[in-house]
């Protein structure tokens, strides 16, 4: 009997996508960062058609922009724009939230309380990347439980958007503690609340991103 080949290894322009894609939604990159095609094929020790093909991706998701002088860059927002955003996010994960609310259980509670320790430790580093990793580890951990992929890859998309311009407002607000509407969300989930849910979520998603385009 012939043995079953493996799987053949990730494509190198999926490779190169998925790293960019997870540096841009995590803030590693500012706003208006430019970035070439030479110079991704170098770090990433490919050759110009992986990087060409991980860049036109990232461009249909937002994550990058495309000028008419072939200038690639991370997306620096308006504040119409950050609106918008702020708006899809309120409607996008409060209905997450809410659908993920009757399979909330107690490990599940558990594990939150576990992440939103590791954000209070970014927070206190200083660590604005760290910060932004947990904080969407957070959300995502949650909405996962909504059983509702085609919505959670929606919400992704606009965190993918707004990666860049988290970073600025996490230097812009310089916090000292976590925020507090993830401990509203805690005790929601705890009292099966769900009002009291869709408004912490709310509150936690659009706040900020509201002060940084007041």
């Amino acid at each position: 009997m012939l043995s079953r080949p493996s799987d053949p290894l990730p494509a190198a322009h999926d490779r190169v996508y998925r790293s960019l894609r997870g540096r841009i939604m995590h803030g590693e990159l500012a706003p208006g960062t430019a970035l070439t095609l030479r110079g991704i094929g170098k770090e990433y020790g490919v050759s110009m058609t992986p990087a060409r093909e991980a860049v036109r991706r990232l461009v249909a998701e937002g994550a990058l922009t495309l000028s008419n002088s072939g200038r690639v860059s991370t997306p620096e927002l308006s504040n119409e724009r950050i609106e918008e955003l702020a708006a899809l996010r309120a409607l996008l994960e409060t209905e997450l939230a809410s659908r993920a609310l009757p399979r909330a259980h107690l490990a599940l509670i558990d594990r939150l309380n576990i992440i939103n320790s590791q954000v209070a430790e970014a927070v206190t580093k200083g660590d604005a990347v760290s910060y932004i990793r947990r904080n969407l580890e957070f959300h995502r951990t949650l909405y996962l439980r909504a059983q509702a992929p085609a919505m959670l890859a929606m919400a992704e998309t606009v965190w993918l958007q707004l990666g860049p311009t988290m970073r600025s407002l996490y230097g812009r607000m310089r916090q000292g503690r976590p925020p507090e509407s993830h401990r509203h969300i805690l005790a929601a989930l705890r009292a099966g609340d769900e009002p009291g849910l869709r408004l912490a979520v709310r509150t936690d998603v659009t706040q900020g991103l509201r002060m940084l385009a007041a």
